[in-house]
């Protein structure tokens, strides 16, 4: 283990440390400035390329808040029909209600093959066609797949960038879509925790087997799907830049409460607000299928980005938060 350790905060970067992963780093800021920023592993799977501050990797649902950021920035009616910004949206759907999870459009409705995952303006069709899969605003599901095409197309069509390059300038380095050649050198490669992984991964539900490949590894380490633009599971970052996004202005919006109840991909009762989760704790944020997280607790003034490489548990995302509620 590397880095950075303030006084004060040796029991948290123990609770990091308790179980290496082979690869992964955690960012702790404290009123914007860090106490805690260490890493240690490495970036690929034989283990020759050493972990470094600059080191990408994919966080899946962490980066769902990013792009739901990003279309806050817009300052467009939140009550609104997407068809008011998006013409050819045939569902009767609100842009909240996507932004909260309730839309009923939580996966793609077209079989595609993996070569889909670079195909944004077909994706986004297939769901501007689509028919909701339950009465949007009646309950939450989580949109696991679908969240980013849905939210990063009003973006592409309100502002006329690119989603990729709008959280680029508006939000923040290092929350990276669309690698570019130099980016793609500095990913790290996921690997799973257990061969099971996988197989217990989609067994949780048909929404994520369409296109196929999101939980393949073969598939997330190569170019076709770092180059592509995939902002529900996609983001390419590093633990600082979670921790900063969450200290930063565009963040301060998501944390309004939208929709409290049962959310069928999660299968419990979450509190959601516009693309985070709300705690009982008053902690709020979102982790990520494999381990990573992101959060803020307005306690203590405290954001965190934690994120790893191996695909497996929430198990030393625990211990942290743990370790930080006992400072």
């Amino acid at each position: 283990m590397e880095g950075l350790i303030a006084p004060g905060f040796e029991a948290v970067a123990t609770a990091f440390a308790t179980d290496p992963r082979g690869g992964s780093a955690l960012t702790v800021l404290r009123h914007g400035e860090p106490v805690v920023e260490i890493y240690e592993g490495w970036r690929d799977v034989a283990r020759t390329q050493p972990w470094t501050t600059d080191t990408l990797v994919d966080v899946y649902s962490t980066g769902k808040p990013v792009i739901a950021a990003a279309v806050l920035l817009l300052g467009i009616d939140l009550d609104k029909p997407m068809s008011a910004y998006w013409p050819s949206f045939q569902g009767s759907v609100s842009v909240r209600q996507v932004l909260c999870h309730t839309a009923g459009l939580a996966s793609f409705p077209v079989p595609r093959p993996v070569s889909a995952w670079a195909d944004w303006d077909l994706l986004c069709a297939d769901l501007a066609a689509a028919t909701p899969l339950w009465e949007p605003g009646s309950v939450a599901g989580e949109h696991a797949l679908t969240y980013g095409h849905l939210l990063g197309e009003l973006v592409r069509r309100v502002d006329g960038r690119s989603p990729a390059q709008f959280v680029r300038e508006e939000i923040g380095p290092d929350l990276l879509y669309a690698l570019t050649a130099e980016e793609l050198g500095r990913c790290a490669e996921l690997q799973y925790s257990t061969p099971a992984w996988p197989t217990e991964t989609l067994a949780r539900s048909t929404m994520v087997a369409n296109p196929p490949g999101a939980f393949d590894v073969a598939v997330v380490n190569s170019p076709l799907w770092r180059q592509a633009t995939i902002p529900a599971v996609n983001l390419h970052t590093t633990a600082t830049a979670v921790a900063r996004f969450y200290a930063g202005p565009s963040a301060a919006a998501l944390p309004v409460a939208q929709y409290t109840g049962p959310d069928k991909f999660i299968g419990a009762e979450v509190t959601w607000g516009y693309g985070v989760q709300l705690e009982p704790d008053g902690t709020w944020g979102h982790g990520g299928t494999g381990g990573s997280a992101g959060w803020s607790d307005p306690s203590r003034d405290l954001t965190i980005g934690y994120v790893t490489r191996r695909l497996g548990d929430f198990a030393a995302v625990d211990r942290v938060e743990e370790a930080l509620r006992n400072l």
